[in-house]
């Protein structure tokens, strides 16, 4: 659906729709096409001053500007037909539809000649329904070819009075179109219908019991009736309540949302969804109604924005939300012929919403089941996919100044937070926001002096919907459609990052920015806003740090400097860093420089990227004893009977921070609940699945015991730990734990509290401290805002998958290597060649970490340059810029030896 569009051929517009009304679509619809082209239905224009006024004569000059329509693009049939503005005359000259329409008016006017349709012309009895059997009226031409407009018979029935739809009425409708074969009736009726923003409101109304004055309002016929209307939908405020079509997804254990419905009450309105459901599978396999439908949607979609522009109707009538409720219904939205001006006018429309609206429509979408969300985002990704592979985008020509393109991912954004609420949700279990406020950095004095204030002071920015609704996206366990199908790839190909962070920070609202709805771009492209927006602040800081200079004539660092011994990596880093969280915790947002004592290495990345990486082994040693490890998962946990102070935790979330904010790499290894935890969120019986995996096994066996639970198990509220040496820890759940035992009724809370217990109260204090390291240095990112748990890990971690196929593709040489040369022909054999852990050590050696960015080792950008002719010398690196010298062995085996030997002992840097 993202990738590729199949351009169908337009499909005619039917000739019910084109007479309906007198005046042309607007010069936007005209451009689309002859495929688009005619005349839409309008109630409530006035005919031309040519056309009668009483109903009876409007609709029969209306049947007659049919005919001469038909006869212009269509002909009579004759071949021989004499007739100058007729299409079977051999000189007639082909006009489209447009042209059509206006010529047939300008015919009726002057009264022109009508021709009697040949008998061999087919469907002559569809296209004029007086000449077959069952036409009620026989139109034929004078002798002289004229025809007096007081000669015209009165029509069938057209239901003129028909201001809105039920689902019954569509079908009598049909019913009597079907038996004569003709369905103008029909189309006209939609046109109408579908065209007025009144009548839709009106229409497909859950049955309820009316009283008098309403049903004399509903069956209004007089030129009052759009106010009778009116007075209609505020007077129907009580809403019928919206059955869902599928529950939220099932989970184990007792806390996993499993009254999303009851928590966020069923969404209350007033259209039956399942009566417009059916209508539409009823009547979209007739192309001619189907055009109806196209038609009628690209005229109401102009007013519909004006009056939520304009005209506050939503907060007047909260039912105007049906509007979007039965247009969004029809199921052939995303195809090609609603794509170019149809659809995009609607979501121009549907992005004027009232944040309420929008929040009702997400709510309403999230109980309507997987197939549904997805077709709905199918529609909207369709429109974006189209657009942009139709147009030419780049840094003249931005994506962001796409109407449709940025009113579509508005609406897309509507169905990614129903996704979210009709998922598995997980609301109850957030982390209390209690920890120590982060000190404020002297600056501010400084900044203040300057007229200046530090950004985002409040830290980042939420989602004005996300707020109205009450949930996050990390509140979902599992949504109702995967998050990556919401990702649109030929989006994240053409969109300018650096312009659209500039969109991002500014917050105009004429630049509209891709960062505020992150759900649309993918890791790589949202890591690359972040890298601006790390780079800006790094920017900032040495900026500060030079006024500082300035007025107070100090010399200051600009960057923050660590001077380490690689025997006392922890103890030197440590102290340093926690001065620099005491005294100025804003330095910790400059750019890092790491220099080894003894070493001559120069740090533009890679110096940084080994300390890190010495940093992590060392402090996950089990050993030192802060983190427990377990050989099944070979994932780390926080140690709670650790004898390590506060301040070590400390350091590994500043270590964590510093990682991300300096673009690097670490090898940790920590359970998922490690990230939702530093997302807010508390761990629960479903984190110990990956976290303490025999733990959770046992828990929900006891849950699924089919027996007696207190009298075979004998498990009681109290728990038993062992510390650093093996003795046990009596922990109570409940107070007086020990004389409570667990019940088949009880069981529940029993897991929920030993889940609680282990996930967060036994490491509360660990924990807390080194999540205050990492808020120390990504409070004011906009990390919170973009990134999910899992796309958190990836960048904290990098991808475990090493695609060196794609390192090749990606990799540039340089200094007379090409990608022809032998040399390099033999290296990549050899590189192939290497086993997994040879492979991680070439990329330790070469890029200083043995991981792959995000979004793959494509993204890695490796040079191999010429190091000079063959000789003993092994291969060397840069690792800040990812450039491996290679000199030019003369054969494939002294080449793998000297690599190998280059990557197996390869630590410390040195001046070349």
């Amino acid at each position: 659906v993202k990738t590729s569009i199949t351009r169908l051929p337009p499909r005619p517009r039917s000739i019910e729709a084109v007479v309906s009304a007198v005046r042309p679509v607007s010069s936007a619809a005209n451009r689309s096409g002859e495929g688009r082209k005619g005349f839409l239905v309008n109630k409530r224009n006035q005919c031309s001053p040519d056309i009668p006024n009483t109903p009876s004569k409007r609709a029969a000059a209306k049947h007659l500007i049919e005919r001469y329509y038909h006869q212009l693009t269509e002909g009579c049939g004759n071949e021989a037909c004499t007739n100058e503005a007729c299409g079977s005359s051999p000189g007639f000259q082909r006009m489209d539809n447009n042209a059509a329409a206006i010529k047939a008016l300008e015919l009726y006017k002057n009264n022109a000649k009508l021709c009697d349709p040949h008998p061999s012309k087919k469907g002559a009895s569809s296209a004029f329904p007086e000449n077959s059997a069952k036409g009620a009226h026989n139109f034929s031409a004078c002798s002289n070819g004229k025809m007096n407009h007081k000669d015209l018979p009165p029509t069938r029935e057209d239901f003129r009075d028909l201001n809105y739809l039920t689902e019954e009425k569509v079908y009598e409708i049909l019913s009597l179109c079907s038996e004569t074969e003709d369905y103008s009736p029909l189309i006209r009726v939609i046109g109408r219908v579908f065209s007025s923003a009144e009548s839709l409101v009106q229409s497909f109304r859950k049955a309820k019991q009316h009283t008098k004055e309403e049903l004399k309002s509903l069956q209004a016929k007089d030129e009052d009736k759009d106010e009778d209307e009116k007075e209609t939908a505020s007077g129907s405020s009580t809403a019928m309540e919206v059955e869902p079509e599928a529950s939220a997804s099932s989970g184990d254990g007792p806390s996993h949302g499993e009254n999303n419905v009851q928590k966020l009450g069923p969404v209350e309105v007033s259209v039956d969804i399942d009566a417009v459901r059916r209508v539409y599978e009823r009547l979209l396999s007739n192309e001619k109604i189907e055009a109806a439908f196209l038609n009628a949607l690209v005229y109401l979609s102009p007013n519909v924005e004006c009056d939520l522009t304009y005209h506050s109707v939503y907060a007047a009538d909260p039912n105007y939300l049906n509007v979007f409720i039965i247009v969004m219904e029809n199921s052939n939205l995303h195809s090609p012929e609603y794509l170019e001006i149809a659809l995009p006018q609607f979501c121009k429309a549907m992005s004027k919403l009232p944040l309420p609206a929008l929040a009702k429509l997400a709510r309403l979408w999230s109980q309507y089941g997987a197939d549904q969300i997805r077709r709905l985002v199918e529609t909207f990704q369709q429109l974006i996919t189209y657009t942009v592979i139709s147009n030419e985008f780049s840094s003249d020509n931005l994506v962001n100044e796409d109407d449709g393109v940025v009113a579509a991912t508005k609406c897309l954004k509507i169905v990614y937070y129903a996704n979210v609420l009709g998922g598995d949700l997980d609301t109850d279990h957030n982390e209390d926001d209690d920890d120590e406020p982060i000190p404020e950095s002297s600056e501010l004095t400084l900044q203040e002096l300057l007229g200046e204030e530090r950004r985002n002071k409040k830290g980042p920015r939420v989602d004005p919907l996300e707020t109205e609704l009450g949930i996050r996206a990390s509140d979902c366990r599992k949504p109702l459609i995967t998050f990556e199908d919401f990702i649109n790839e030929p989006l994240n190909e053409v969109l300018e990052m650096d312009k659209d962070y500039t969109f991002f920070k500014v917050e105009t609202e004429s630049k509209f920015s891709f960062m505020t709805c992150p759900f649309i771009l993918n890791a790589v492209t949202k890591n690359l806003g972040l890298y601006y927006d790390n780079r800006i602040r790094m920017y900032s800081e040495r900026r500060i740090t030079a006024l500082y200079s300035l007025v107070q004539g100090q010399q200051l660092n600009p960057y923050l400097r660590l001077k380490v011994r690689r025997d006392h990596i922890i103890d030197d880093a440590l102290v340093r860093l926690e001065m620099i969280a005491m005294e100025n915790p804003a330095d910790l947002k400059k750019q890092l420089y790491v220099e080894f004592e003894g070493e001559q290495g120069v740090d533009e990345g890679g110096v940084s990227k080994e300390f890190f990486q010495l940093v992590v082994e060392e402090i996950f040693n089990p050993d030192i004893g802060m983190f427990t490890y377990d050989e099944r998962t070979k994932l780390f946990w926080f140690n709670p009977s650790s004898f390590e102070n506060e301040g070590q935790f400390t350091l590994i979330g500043i270590v964590l921070g510093l990682a991300i904010y300096n673009n690097c790499i670490l090898d940790v290894h920590f359970p998922m609940v490690v990230y939702r935890k530093l997302m807010g969120k508390k761990g629960t019986f479903r984190d110990l699945a990956d976290s303490h995996p025999v733990l959770y096994q046992s828990l929900k066996d006891l849950l699924e015991y089919e027996g007696n639970v207190e009298d075979d198990m004998m498990i009681t509220f109290q728990i038993s730990q062992t510390d650093l040496f093996g003795n046990p820890l009596m922990y109570d759940l409940k107070e007086g734990g020990d004389k409570i035992p667990v019940t088949n009724e009880n069981r529940k809370d029993f897991v929920a509290l030993y889940a609680e217990y282990m996930l967060n109260k036994s490491v509360e204090k660990q924990f807390k401290a080194f999540r205050r390291g990492f808020h120390m240095v990504t409070n004011e990112s906009p990390l919170k805002y973009l990134f999910r748990p899992e796309e958190i890990e990836l960048l904290i971690c990098g991808s475990r998958n090493l695609d060196f196929q794609a390192l090749e593709d990606s990799t540039e040489y340089d200094g007379g290597y090409n990608k022809d040369s032998r040399i390099i022909k033999d290296f990549w054999e050899t590189v192939h060649s290497f086993g997994q852990e040879q492979k991680r050590l070439f990329l330790q050696f070469t890029t200083g970490t043995d991981r792959a960015p995000v979004g793959g080792l494509g993204k890695l950008k490796m040079i191999i340059a010429k190091n000079g002719p063959d000789s003993d010398r092994l291969p060397t690196s840069h690792t800040c810029f990812n450039v491996l010298l290679l000199p030019e062995y003369s054969t494939i085996e002294k080449l793998r030896e000297r690599l190998l030997k280059a990557i197996t002992y390869a630590k410390g840097f040195g001046m070349l």
